[in-house]
This record gives C-alpha cells, structure tokens and sequence, in this order.
C-alpha cells in the first residue's frame, strides 16, 4: 500500500502566501503617506503606488491562469515568488540615498505581477492539497484568514514604523517590513521547490471559444463591473481614510500617525470577522441576500461617515501603535468609526459577486477567472481616482464615489445578477 503523502508544510506556506498577498497590497497604504511626504506629492500622485500595484493584474490576469493550466501549480507558484521577492526588493531600493519616486512605482508594478499570479495559485493549490472536497474547503477558509490577517497588521505596522521614525517619513522607515516579506518569500521558495505537490490536468492549448465564451453571458458582464468596483471599494476607503486622517488638506484631521495606522488596521480585522462570520452564514444564506444586504448596510454607513461631525468622538476597539502594538480602546471621530465599519460589509462581497458571475458558466468557468483577476485593477482606478477628487474638493466629500460604488454593487444582488441565457451551451 502507498504511503499517504504528508501536505502540511506546503500548506503552511499557502497560508503564509496567503498572508502576503494581503500584506504586501495593504503596504501601500501606509507607503502612500510615507511618499507624499517624502516627494512633496498631492494625494492623487500619492496614490500612483497603489496604481502601479493594481494594474499589474490587467496586466498579468489572464496570462497568469493560462500559466497555471500549462506550467501547473508548483512551477507557477515558484515563478510568483521570485517576482515577488524582487518587487520588495526593488521598493526597498526604491528609499535608498534620496529616494527614487519611479523606482518605487516600478517596486509596486513589480509586487503586483507576483501578487496577481499567487491569487491565481492558492485557492485551487489549497483545495488540491487539502484533496478536494470539504477538507479542501477548510484549508481556503483558512487561508482566507490568514489573508485577512495579513491585511490588519500591514497597515498597523506601518503606522507604527512612521510614528516612530527619526528624521520624517521616508521609505526607508519600511525597511523591517521589506526584510520581513523578503525573508518569507526565500524560505517560501525554498520549501516549494522541495515539496512535491498533486498537480492539475494540465493542458497546452486552450478549448475552443473560451477565451470569450464567458463573456456572452449578460450577468458575467455585469459582474466583472461589478468585481471592478468592489475592490475600488475595499481598497478606497482605508485608503483615503488614511490620507483622512494624517494629511494636510482640506478637512484632514491631522491625528497621529501611529493611531491612524491602528484604526486603518481595525478596518481589516473586521473583513477577518465578516469572512468568518460569512462562511459560517453561507450554507443557510444564498449570495444574492448577501451581498444585497451588505452593500445596503455599506451605503448607509458610508452617508454617515461624511455628514457626521468629526468632532464628535467615540471609544473604539483598535489595535494601538507605539511600543506595545497591544489592542485596546482609541478615541474615534464618530464619521471615521462609520467608514472602519464597513470593512464588516466589504469582507463577503469578492466571493458573493463571484459566486453569482459564475453561475451557469459550466466550462467557461476557468476562463472567467482569468478576466475576474483581470478586474482587480480597480483597486488601483478608483483609489487614484477618490484621491483626485479629494485634492479637489476634500476627503469626506471624495466618498462619493465610494457610495456611487456600493449603489451599483446593490443594483447587481438586485437585478444584475440574474442568468438571463440559460440555454447558451456550456457543458464538455
């Protein structure tokens, strides 16, 4: 009889390329403030590193899944790792001397090929790993934590970073950081080039028409929209909360950046307790409720955030900067307290809008995928774009265009998610 193969320690690197995707993407956060100052910067060239990031996955979205159906899930993965590895790097050189403003663009356009290509890898790795099934299921949940994890503390640390560094903020202040996420991308490699893992069928030449099939379809459409705006949404509003909260223009609050950064970090830590809570929902809630509630919930809570005094404050659970890094209660403008909240809201929208994008897609399931990842160059679009406005007229008003955002994502749970070409032929 053959041995049962043991699959923990590459699992625990999915887990920690989990933790990276999140944690390298949400740096630019904290890296937007750090450049602003640094390059002297409005915030809409602030923002251009977050541009950069997100555009590497129109960039990189479909070539990326038609790499992991030719090369498979090892060879794939180990090629995201080395592209990640050195976009860190690059950045990091990027705050040499004076500082270089392109070069760290092109560190964040870098990251962001990596961070494209390992989403393509881990969710199907994990449930490949895991056998499939409900196992296979569990290790994504999982996964989907660590993410969220990733995400919390990126921001915290970078606040924590700026708050303490000596002599202004620079990028070079990040240098921990860099170290860290390099470091975990070498042993990561290291690990998976010994492992062997199951690999895919894997295919040379793709079927027939499904290069657009999945575009024939009205609610496929409507939902690689609707995936565009979501991560506009999920990414904007920390963001520019951020730039809220520390910077010098119109309505800005001028706080600490220490505390800026725990309550950015909050944000995340509540997408980790949505995801959790929705996974727990999700075998008695279908997507369309959803995601209709949760974008209806988001739209109020977002009215709230620009109309309600910022002078007006609250005592909020966050993760505190200084030397302790420890979670405890910070005093909230009660607007912003309404902008953190709606990470609860943002958490399950990228899996309920996917669901019901690819519902009855059949073969052109893998495909779409493809054009799915392609889509989340709107966290770099609608960033910039909320960054403009707010250089116009000023941060709170700049929300807006998150509300514009959340009104066509509750269109789509509504009525833009209904299969209106049932008969199109889809099977093998």
């Amino acid at each position: 009889m053959e041995p049962k193969k043991n699959y923990a320690l590459p699992i625990v690197m999915m887990f920690a390329l989990f933790f990276m995707i999140a944690f390298v993407t949400n740096l630019q956060s904290p890296l937007g403030v750090i450049v602003k100052e640094q390059f002297a910067l409005d915030t809409f060239r602030s923002q251009w590193g977050t541009f950069a990031n997100f555009l590497a996955y129109a960039c990189m979205g479909i070539p990326a899944g038609a790499m992991l159906r030719r090369y498979g899930y090892r060879r794939t993965a180990l090629t995201a790792v080395v592209v990640g590895f050195a976009g860190v790097g690059v950045t990091l050189l990027s705050g040499r001397g004076e500082g270089s403003f392109p070069l760290y663009l092109a560190g964040a356009f870098v990251s962001g090929f990596s961070m494209c290509m390992l989403n393509t890898v881990v969710n199907p790795m994990l449930n490949t790993l895991g056998g499939g099934g409900r196992r296979g299921n569990q290790l994504i949940q999982f996964g989907g934590v660590c993410n969220s994890v990733g995400g919390t503390l990126a921001p915290v640390l970078g606040g924590y970073l700026m708050g303490n560094a000596v002599g202004g903020r620079v990028i070079s202040t990040a240098d921990p950081v860099f170290f860290l996420a390099m470091g975990i991308f070498a042993l990561t490699f290291l690990v998976l080039f010994r492992a062997r893992i199951p690999e895919p069928f894997v295919v040379n030449e793709p079927r027939r028409g499904e290069r657009t099939g999945a575009l024939s379809f009205r609610h496929f459409r409507l939902g690689v929209a609707a995936i565009f705006v979501y991560v506009g949404v999920e990414v904007g509003i920390p963001s520019i909360a951020n730039f809220y909260m520390t910077g010098t223009g119109a309505g800005a609050l001028d706080m600490d950046t220490a505390v800026a950064g725990t309550i950015v970090g909050t944000y995340w830590f509540l997408m980790l307790v949505g995801r959790l809570a929705g996974g727990l929902l999700g075998g008695r809630v279908s997507s369309r409720p959803m995601l209709a509630a949760t974008a209806s919930l988001g739209l109020v809570l977002v009215v709230l955030g620009m109309y309600l005094s910022p002078e007006t404050g609250v005592r909020m659970p966050v993760f505190r900067g200084g030397t302790s890094l420890s979670f405890g209660m910070e005093t909230v403008p009660v607007g912003l307290m309404c902008f953190v909240l709606c990470g609860l809201c943002t958490s399950v929208m990228w899996g309920a809008i996917f669901n019901l994008a690819v519902e009855g897609l059949g073969k052109y399931t893998p495909m779409a995928s493809g054009i799915f990842m392609t889509m989340v160059v709107g966290g770099g679009v609608l960033p910039a774009l909320q960054g403009w406005i707010a250089d116009m007229t000023d941060y709170a008003t700049s929300y807006w265009l998150i509300f514009g955002c959340l009104l066509y994502i509750l269109y789509y749970a509504l009525a833009g998610s209904r299969n209106v070409n049932r008969t199109a032929p889809v099977a093998e």
